[in-house]
């Protein structure tokens, strides 16, 4: 429930705080004391959008805040699933500044406008002309049957149900469009594939083969460049080893005189042994050099294959013709599969079609079980509402198709003449009619969920004294379940109320301002008996007026 409401420089208000309570709260005041202006500020904690004119003070910023006890309304779930932290006493502020920027906040958490409004919906139903032609839709229709028949369960279990039947139904329309698309296809990548698994494909292959080819393709520069190397090396005359020898031979005759000679001989000895290791070496490769050409022309085939392959798939990279490949394999893997997955999906379709019928039909029959009580219930209440020729044709058919609540085509037919011809809400019913309606609907819901605050703007305007003593019994009676705030210019209705809030204008230096406050008994008899007679107030319509308290 709202327990507390602050505004602050917002249209005619300056500064405004008001405590408030459970139960049936009457709020009254002359036309255009600011009711409208209370209203406008309330609505920007419920996330509507701010108006930059509405900042009575454009240099400061616009401050509205509302505690709401909510421990009895289910929240948590919100609360986690937006990131909040949970308070049974929940603050939500809501600041315009002078730049026209807003921000809003929920339990000091800014929020987008989106999650305000998500929440607002669930604490507050302001009732307003647009609100009434939420009766005109089949959805708040369903609604109303559903909360009779108690179908909230049944409800919850068909809209799973039904997710996980459509989440089945799209997976199986992608595998057959996979498997038609496969199937074209399948030959081709077949082949491509065969192709692949033959080429040698690894890392490291081509340099591999690159390197291979350059030593087949130059076998006789090779031959001749180590022949050349052979005879540097072996010379009797001038080859290496020869005067590394001889360098050798006489360094060790030097190697008794001191350590600097027996270093250098050491040096020379390491690199006639390397030269010695090298020219053994060089011989091998010497004799293992031979012209090979069917390996040759073996390898330039391996090349040219990988080569065209890479052309063919737009790529550079052996390892991207790897990836290619083992994609292919998987897409054909898929294919060779999808037969099966298709018959299992198509098992688990006929499985969840079966259940949604069965919970379909279960909630057609506990709808059907309660429209006769309803009719009887709305009739009978909108004749104390001076209707009582009005006539509802509640119809409820079966169909074939899973709708998001369930399978069920309803209409809600109406007449407020006896003998009149039936029609929809909102063609044949008035703007009196709609609001009457409403309140019975709210009042017949008030008895079957947990509704949040109710707040009816004028819900009275343009009946009878009588009809509309019968209209505050309700919202009375309403409030034994809900807290309830009636904004009303009936006296009536106000001396219903268990709590009774004037607004009220001032004229001051810096302007007129709206106020709000809570009447103790005496000043509610004087304001009903202004109600009633108006400023200047008889004897009779204080009279008059503690009767109507009392």
């Amino acid at each position: 429930m709202l327990a507390n409401l602050s505004i602050e420089n917002y249209a005619l208000i300056d500064s405004l705080e008001v405590h408030l309570a459970s139960g049936f709260t009457v709020i009254t005041g002359e036309t255009g004391a600011g009711k409208s202006i209370l209203l406008g500020g309330l609505s920007l904690v419920l996330g509507k959008r701010a108006d930059l004119s509405s900042l009575r003070n454009k240099e400061q910023k616009c401050i509205v805040e509302a505690h709401f006890s909510i421990s009895d309304y289910g929240l948590r779930s919100f609360f986690g699933e937006n990131d909040l932290d949970y308070e049974e006493t929940t603050i939500i502020r809501r600041e315009i500044l002078p730049s026209g920027k807003s921000r809003a906040f929920i339990n000091d958490t800014p929020v987008t406008l989106d999650v305000l409004s998500s929440l607002g919906d669930q604490l507050i139903d302001v009732h307003s002309q647009h609100q009434t032609m939420r009766l005109t839709e089949n959805d708040f229709q369903f609604k109303l049957i559903d909360a009779l028949a108690n179908n909230k369960t049944r409800l919850s279990q068909y809209s799973k149900t039904l997710k996980a039947y459509t989440e089945e139904q799209k997976e199986l329309e992608d595998l057959i469009a996979f498997q038609q698309n496969a199937t074209k296809e399948q030959d081709y990548n077949t082949f491509l594939l065969t192709e692949l698994e033959a080429a040698p494909l690894k890392e490291g292959i081509q340099e591999e083969l690159e390197t291979q080819y350059e030593q087949l393709n130059n076998v006789e520069l090779i031959k001749e460049e180590l022949s050349k190397g052979d005879q540097l090396f072996n010379d009797e005359q001038i080859g290496v080893l020869s005067l590394m020898s001889e360098a050798r031979s006489a360094l060790s005759r030097l190697a008794g005189f001191g350590k600097q000679y027996a270093g250098l001989y050491e040096r020379v000895q390491s690199v006639f042994i390397e030269l010695d290791d090298i020219n053994t070496e060089l011989q091998a490769f010497q004799e293992a050099v031979e012209s090979d050409p069917g390996l040759l022309e073996e390898v330039n085939t391996k090349l040219q294959l990988l080569y065209n392959l890479q052309k063919k798939h737009g790529v550079s990279e052996i390892s991207e013709l790897i990836a290619i490949r083992n994609q292919l394999s998987d897409s054909l893997y898929e294919t060779a599969n999808v037969e099966e997955k298709i018959a299992i999906k198509t098992k688990r379709l006929q499985e969840l079609e079966k259940a949604l019928k069965e919970q379909g039909t279960e909630l057609n029959k506990k709808r059907n079980g309660v429209i006769a009580q309803l009719k009887k219930q709305l009739e009978e209440d909108l004749a104390l509402l001076g209707m009582p020729s009005a006539s509802f044709q509640i119809t409820l058919n079966a169909t074939n198709s899973f709708k998001a609540n369930g399978m069920d085509e309803l209409s809600f037919l109406f007449t407020a003449n006896k003998g009149g011809s039936y029609g929809l809400l909102k063609k044949v019913a008035s703007g009196g009619e709609l609001s009457r309606i409403m309140l019975v609907i709210k009042a017949i819901l008030a008895k079957y969920e947990k509704l949040p605050t109710i707040m009816f703007d004028e819900i009275d305007t343009g009946v009878s004294g009588e009809i509309s003593n019968r209209m505050a019994d309700i919202m009375k009676d309403m409030s034994s379940e809900m807290q309830v705030f009636s904004i009303t210019h009936l006296p009536q209705v106000a001396s219903k109320g268990h709590h009774h809030f004037k607004v009220y204008k001032t004229d001051e230096k810096e302007g007129t301002r709206t106020n709000m406050k809570k009447l103790l008994h005496e000043e509610r008899v004087l304001e009903i008996a202004e109600m009633l007679g108006g400023k200047e107030v008889s004897d009779s319509a204080m009279a008059h007026a503690r009767e109507l308290l009392n």
